[in-house]
């Protein structure tokens, strides 16, 4: 077997089983995630945490784009019970503490209050939201992701504004 054959079964086993580079097609994770970012998904992820940002096929119920890929941060899991009041989200009746958020003045990622109807996760399944609430069709319009639909954790950024760019999470 000649190197380049290896090589190609090395990658093509790796992106399969291993890693994944996305593309960040749309807003709703600014400023955490640019549009364009270049992203590295790790798909043998181990569990999925609160806050943790991830990558899953689209549900569904998202009728708002037609990219079978999405990014969004995990704000529920499953058997937990989630609602909001206001801008405040409540996790099994804790007020949530989101200080990575970014702040709402003037235009940038406007977010109006939104109420979340009390709500228990299924078990398997994920409440997600983009970190620009204001921008971003999430859990709130389309539903639960099933654990199924995800494709990994975001592990690092590789590229943004057209250059390299390293950061890790």
């Amino acid at each position: 077997m000649s190197v380049a054959a290896v090589a190609l079964l090395v990658a093509v086993l790796l992106r399969t089983f291993v890693v994944q580079t996305f593309f960040v097609p749309s807003g709703s994770m600014l400023p955490t995630l640019q549009i364009g970012d270049r992203i590295i998904v790790d798909k043998l992820y181990g569990p999925i945490h609160r806050f943790d940002i991830i990558v899953f096929r689209r549900t569904p119920g998202d009728t708002s784009t037609t990219d079978a890929d999405l990014v969004k941060r995990v704000i529920g899991l499953p058997g937990e019970t989630i609602w909001s009041k206001g801008d405040t989200i409540y996790i099994n009746g804790k007020a949530l503490n989101e200080s990575w958020l970014p702040t709402t003045t003037g235009s940038f990622c406007p977010q109006a209050s939104f109420d979340i109807a009390r709500t228990t996760i299924p078990a398997h399944d994920y409440f997600v939201m983009g970190d620009c609430r204001g921008n971003s069709a999430d859990s709130r319009t389309w539903g639960f992701v099933p654990a199924s639909y995800v494709v990994g954790k975001v592990f690092v950024v590789v590229w943004r504004h057209d250059h390299p760019w390293l950061h890790w999470f």
